[in-house]
């Protein structure tokens, strides 16, 4: 009992009073017997509220509602249930004892649980990493409505919840890339140049249809316009090639650059299945890591978040012969690359550049890497000294030299994407369709 009894703010704020009122009695004996009532009276309240606070009968119950999964980089929802059975109201102060992954040591919810309901609260969690997220036990403080004694109710919820790459992304996107809505989110309807060999139908002739597809036959018959309706091509190889090389290891909003290749890997594989093509996985550093074999299978979604879940950034150089080598045995049939790096100098992609122009020669590669928003908001800012000038001379140097790699690369004939790290689903998704409609894949 004693463990779990704490003494209140306004216990010990009723006895700072009843200390001076002693105080200012002893001069004056008639005073002597109010003050002494007085201290009764507090002793008598205090042991009511701890009578009633801790009666056998008094309890409450509390749980945790968690998803079974956490997402990467997003607000996760964590909903907490309190009931009360007893026939009193409780104030509470309640301390959920989240993974130390957060460092919130001053996490506390205020509430206030009536006799015989229950209540709820919902607060977020936004993980920052991949990996095991151990929650503790669920701490309720309560006092009554006098509040001079709290008691401590520990209630055992110790639970283990993985996070994962952003689930939450790629549900969300998943309908975008399809619904004629998806403009209104940033991804762009791309006007389709050509139409694949694929054919699905005829139909009635409606105004937006492209009039090269006109089937005079069928229009003769029907005594209406008629065209001919086509599909995209399906069962084409899209591999996502991950770099898990020190480059990779910086950090923007809270998340390095290999996280967000992460959960655009997932919300980009979605896409690809969804469009019914095949989608594999690569990722390197120095050495070789996973190597998926592009598959449309229902569960191929499923194999690619577990490989993702594992990855970890390396702290060496990237080997492009090494990747180059891997492609070159593993990957069968023309295939469209997504790559995702990144390059901080022209130095460090001319490096790079004899690899990638192999690689493009064999398949179709889209080079993916991130400009530096800081430094950009950086370089935009009003120079106030001699110092600051040089400074943003400096960073505007870097992002003129960030604009000049995606021209070398495009001189090259390498697709490029230079995107802000927040921007990378939506721009990868964008050029995935843009090359689908161009027939280039």
């Amino acid at each position: 009992m004693v463990k779990n009894l704490f003494l209140t703010n306004r216990f010990f704020i009723g006895l700072g009073i009843l200390i001076v009122v002693f105080l200012a009695a002893f001069p004056f004996k008639i005073l002597l017997p109010m003050a002494q009532a007085m201290l009764v009276l507090f002793v008598a309240m205090s042991v009511a509220d701890a009578i009633l606070l801790f009666h056998r009968r008094t309890r409450l119950d509390a749980t945790r509602n968690a998803p079974t999964l956490m997402s990467l980089g997003d607000p996760n929802p964590i909903q907490l249930r309190i009931q009360n059975p007893t026939g009193y109201h409780w104030h509470l102060k309640v301390i959920d004892e989240i993974p130390f992954q957060f460092q919130k040591r001053d996490f506390e919810l205020q509430m206030t649980v009536k006799a015989g309901e229950s209540t709820e609260t919902t607060y977020d969690l936004t993980p920052t990493e991949r990996g095991e997220y151990h929650f503790g036990d669920i701490l309720l403080f309560a006092t009554s409505n006098l509040g001079l004694i709290r008691r401590r109710f520990r209630v055992e919820a110790a639970a283990m919840i993985p996070t994962y790459p952003s689930v939450i992304q790629m549900k969300k996107y998943q309908l975008k890339a399809v619904k004629q809505i998806a403009n209104q989110y940033g991804i762009k309807k791309i006007r389709r140049l050509g139409h694949s060999y694929e054919f699905e139908q005829i139909k009635t002739y409606v105004p937006g249809d492209d009039i090269r597809t006109l089937n005079w036959k069928a229009s003769g018959r029907r005594a209406n316009l008629m065209v001919n309706q086509y599909e995209d091509e399906r069962s084409q190889q899209v591999y996502c090639i991950l770099d898990k090389s020190r480059v990779m290891r910086l950090p923007f909003n809270e998340l390095t650059l290999l996280d967000h290749s992460i959960n655009a890997t997932l919300v980009i594989s979605n896409i690809i299945l969804q469009k019914k093509d095949r989608v594999g996985l690569f990722t390197f550093s120095d050495k070789l890591g996973t190597t998926l074999a592009a598959d449309a299978h229902p569960r191929q979604l499923q194999r690619i978040l577990e490989e993702l879940y594992h990855q970890k950034e390396g702290n060496s150089e990237a080997n492009y012969e090494l990747l180059y080598y891997a492609v070159r045995k593993l990957v069968r049939g023309r295939s469209l690359l997504l790559f995702f790096t990144n390059y901080e100098s022209l130095f460090a992609l001319e490096r790079a550049l004899p690899t990638l122009r192999l690689l493009n020669e064999l398949h179709l590669l889209v080079v993916v890497f991130f400009k530096n928003t800081e430094i950009e908001a950086f370089a935009q800012q009003d120079a106030e000294n001699t110092e600051t000038i040089y400074n943003q001379a400096v960073a505007q140097k870097y992002v003129r030299e960030k604009m000049q790699m995606v021209q070398v690369l495009r001189q090259h004939g390498i697709q490029a994407i230079l995107t802000r790290p927040e921007d990378l689903s939506i721009h990868t998704i964008n050029k995935y369709l843009e090359l689908k409609a161009r027939g280039l894949i």
